[in-house]
């Protein structure tokens, strides 16, 4: 990281011989006379300056005003004023502003070094932190999602759509294994809040009591073992995301009080006495149909709605089986870096395999037997022996499943008429391309007998 130094100094001698020193301490450095410069470097040059240093008191202003002007774009670079004078209100606004340091002149150079030293240890510091950060977060993109069938063209749609404006809760649905939880962070991270907290929590991990201590914190002595107050969930994610999974298995009792701070955005800890105002936006997730719920009076209804503002729904991978071609290839290489071996070939016997199966598990089942097989593998071939199926889909497991030959239904009660109708219009439909007259001939019924229960059971498909 290059060490580079802008001085932004009216008096020509002093800014010669600070530019002279730092020069010779292998300082890269730029200098300036006047704010208008000092503004016009930081719009037009690339370089970003590790350390400002800064004369406090300029021919065409107070040089904090420019600190203050340009700090919500240049947040990397660490700054030190010099000032003739010293000055309670110019300190506290200089503190407050986020500088690193001032200093009176006259000053030594050796500790005017000293000060711009610790200044760029910081700025490092803070940008190493940044890029840990980008890199940590920039696979949570609404690209990084990977697939082109009309659901995930659907589903990436309706994401750039969302992440533009400041919902304040929605709920993300589907079955277990989808990339609920991936979904959840790429609206966080793509999002106006990506740089304030997103907190997570797993509603269905914890019992009733503890899940509430978590959500609203406590304070001290609020119940046996609690020693100190706790921050809740809900304070760490102030101006940030807080992420509940599983919502659907959360306690009745407990829905109120999270439905009163979600509609009022204020928690009071347990054993508290005042509230506390709080800014989140709430994204709820569930692989449950939470209408059969509130139906079943399992979930509050007005937590629902309230939730509900929007609903994006995660196909299962079973809906999108065209999207198997890229999804493959991208967990096999990535597999490959993790366990250092290097399979590039997928033979077409285990291609039929991988297209056949209905994949219940989801995009995690998907990840997990290629990972299994990634690891097993004695070449570049990935092994089809070791994606181990079949063994997935006997009758013993009481599951529908389909082969080339035929489907397979099990009539132990363990099904609905419903289910069994919808898989076998499902299966039709995923053999046809989803062409409504094509599985309606498959079937031997008539289009519009089909195209009834298509829209009956919510299905995709091309009329």
């Amino acid at each position: 990281m290059t060490n580079t130094l802008l001085i932004i100094e009216d008096e020509n001698l002093l800014a010669a011989e600070l530019a002279r020193y730092f020069r010779k301490a292998d300082w890269e450095v730029s200098v300036v006379a006047t704010l208008q410069q000092a503004e016009n470097f930081f719009r037009d040059q690339s370089i970003d300056p590790l350390v400002v240093l800064s004369d406090m008191s300029l021919p065409d202003g107070n040089a904090l005003d420019l600190l203050e002007k340009l700090k919500p774009e240049i947040d990397s670079s660490e700054w030190v004023f010099l000032t003739g004078y010293g000055s309670v209100a110019d300190s506290v606004r200089a503190v407050r502003l986020g500088a690193y340091d001032f200093i009176e002149k006259p000053c030594s150079l050796d500790r005017l070094n000293l000060l711009v030293e610790g200044a760029a240890r910081s700025a490092r510091a803070q940008r190493r932190l940044q890029q840990q950060a980008e890199s940590q977060h920039g696979h949570y993109k609404i690209d990084s999602l990977i697939g082109d069938s009309p659901a995930m063209l659907q589903l990436r749609a309706m994401l750039r759509q969302i992440v533009k404006v400041p919902f304040s809760s929605l709920i993300v649905s589907g079955e277990t294994g989808t990339g609920k939880g991936m979904i959840a962070r790429i609206l966080h991270y793509s999002g106006a809040r990506a740089q304030a907290p997103l907190v997570e929590i797993n509603c269905a991990a914890l019992p009733r009591e503890l899940l509430e201590a978590e959500l609203f914190g406590y304070e001290s002595g609020a119940f046996t073992g609690a020693k100190k107050r706790h921050r809740g969930l809900f304070e760490q994610a102030h101006t940030g995301t807080l992420f509940l999974d599983e919502i659907g298995e959360m306690d009745l009792d407990l829905q109120s009080k999270l439905l009163k701070a979600v509609e009022d955005l204020r928690i009071r800890r347990l054993g508290g006495e005042t509230e506390i105002s709080v800014d989140v936006q709430i994204i709820a997730a569930t692989n449950l149909d939470l209408v059969e719920k509130v139906n079943a009076g399992l979930f509050r209804r007005d937590l629902y709605h309230r939730l509900n503002v929007v609903n994006v729904k995660v196909p299962a991978l079973r809906e999108r089986k065209q999207d198997l071609e890229q999804l493959v290839p991208q967990f096999v290489a990535e597999c490959n870096r993790k366990s250092a071996k290097s399979v590039s070939l997928i033979p077409d016997t285990a291609w039929q395999l991988i297209k056949r199966y209905d994949w219940p598990g989801n995009i995690r089942e998907l990840r997990n037997v290629l990972e299994r097989c990634v690891l097993l593998a004695a070449d570049n071939k990935l092994p089809a022996e070791w994606l181990q199926l079949q063994s997935l889909q006997t009758p013993g497991n009481h599951a529908m499943s389909a082969t080339q030959e035929g489907l397979f239904i099990p009539l132990d009660g363990s099904l609905s008429l419903h289910e069994m109708e919808k898989f076998i219009i499902q299966e039709a439909l995923n053999r046809t391309d989803a062409n409504v007259t094509a599985a309606a001939r498959m079937l031997g019924t008539t289009r519009e007998t089909l195209r009834y229960r298509v829209q009956k059971y919510h299905l995709k498909c091309k009329f």
